[in-house]
């Protein structure tokens, strides 16, 4: 099996958000989490991996990262937390 791009997960102070998600989506998230506890040995509920999947993937956006160069000069980049091991 491939692995897959969500990594460890980082020890992060959190901050709340409330999302609505269509039925499909939950469903996937649902099945990501899954293939994910299988590949690490460790389960998570699927809404423990949407802020790390969502900061895996603007981390990886090229596009968003020459974006925020023009609009956000003020700011460094973000950098992703390091992770801790599982």
């Amino acid at each position: 099996m491939p692995s897959l791009k969500l990594g460890a997960i980082p020890d992060d102070k959190p901050v709340r958000m409330t999302i609505t998600l269509s039925a499909g989506l939950a469903r996937d998230l649902d099945a990501c989490a899954k293939a994910w506890g299988r590949e690490t040995g460790r389960s998570l509920p699927a809404r423990a991996l949407v802020p790390h999947i969502l900061e895996n993937f603007i981390g990886s956006d090229r596009g968003f990262a020459q974006a925020r160069k023009t609009l956000d000069t003020d700011r460094a980049p973000y950098k992703k937390p390091a992770a801790t091991a599982v």
